[in-house]
């Protein structure tokens, strides 16, 4: 059974020799092949081959296209830095100072110069894993990517004072999702990843009214595509789960300070669940047995369909035992 089987028949609730394990790589694999988070943003080269790399020496299921979340905000016409130890920055949002819509670049995948550089990323990737591995395409969620076009606050704000205006760009920012999955899709991704941090920090009553149609639309379209879906919002999703259950996904990710047993009461069986190792407390400042330690938990407490993961990315500056034995194989028990 390689890669790519194991993770398949993971989500179909298949048996499997051992637990998938699929972590959120970023600056940590830029600086494991000597390089930096500005130019792994920056060029699909380094991306690919710091995720290549990282899966040759430490071993696990996917290797992914997720950087930060400015690609579309850049297409809607963002100006974009990138720094060299940290996340790129977002100079100016599009909409920070108007609510005019018509002032928004139109991006496209195949022209947008991030937008393009992570469907260059899906395709350098699949290349060379060929049928050996899940590859991991990326978009933002509705809620995350009006917050990036509008700002933060603003948006916050918008969500109470002006909800039809959040319904407008929120829906513009869906059809940009889903002409950026399919994108990536055809260059090879498996998967597409939905990242809706904002999500976690809208009221309940938003959420449910307004992000999660907009998130089952994205889900929908990409399925009808034939890639799976995978949800990660960063936080506390307890009191989103109603929702988040309704979406069909096919994984989810869960950050650390949400109760496993739970989510998995809320969504059932049929969506695996990855998660939730503490990224900071457990996987950077922890040592190689209490990780192992610390997964084994959450298998017991989750049991089945279920994926290694921490709740978020892998922090730079991990110790390399320590990643090395995040990936260490977990047996599948039935």
């Amino acid at each position: 059974m390689n890669s790519f089987e194991r993770y398949a028949a993971t989500i179909a609730g298949k048996p499997t020799d051992f637990l998938p394990r699929v972590p959120i790589l970023m600056q940590f694999a830029a600086e494991h092949i000597g390089s930096n988070y500005g130019a792994f943003a920056a060029d699909y080269r380094v991306l690919a081959d710091a995720n290549l790399r990282c899966r040759e020496d430490f071993g696990f299921e996917q290797v992914s296209c997720i950087s930060d979340s400015y690609r579309e905000t850049q297409g809607f016409g963002a100006e974009v830095e990138y720094m060299r130890d940290s996340a790129p920055r977002c100079l100016a949002p599009p909409l920070e100072f108007s609510k005019d819509l018509s002032l928004l670049a139109m991006p496209d995948p195949l022209v947008s110069e991030r937008m393009l550089d992570r469907v260059n990323a899906a395709r350098e990737m699949k290349a060379q894993v060929g049928d050996g591995c899940s590859v991991l395409g990326w978009i933002e969620g509705p809620g995350a990517e009006a917050a990036d076009v509008r700002g933060v606050m603003n948006f916050l704000i918008d969500t109470m004072d002006d909800v039809p205006f959040c319904r407008e760009l929120m829906d513009r920012c869906v059809e940009v999702g889903i002409a950026f999955a399919k994108a990536q899709i055809e260059a090879g991704a498996d998967t597409i990843g939905v990242g809706d941090a904002i999500a976690s920090q809208v009221t309940p009553d938003f959420y449910h009214a307004e992000i999660q149609p907009r998130e089952l639309r994205l889900v929908q379209a990409i399925h009808d595509m034939g890639a799976w879906v995978k949800l990660h919002i960063c936080g506390d999703i307890t009191q989103l789960l109603p929702g988040i259950a309704g979406l069909a996904l096919d994984i989810l990710d869960v950050d650390y300070m949400v109760d496993l047993q739970t989510v998995r009461q809320a969504v059932g069986t049929g969506v695996t669940i990855a998660g939730n190792i503490d990224p900071v407390a457990i996987v950077y400042q922890g040592t190689p047995a209490g990780i192992c330690l610390a997964i084994e938990h959450c298998y017991e407490i989750v049991g089945n369909p279920f994926m290694v993961n921490a709740g978020c990315e892998i922090p730079p500056g991990t110790p390399v035992e320590n990643f090395r034995a995040f990936c260490q194989p977990i047996p599948y028990r039935s």
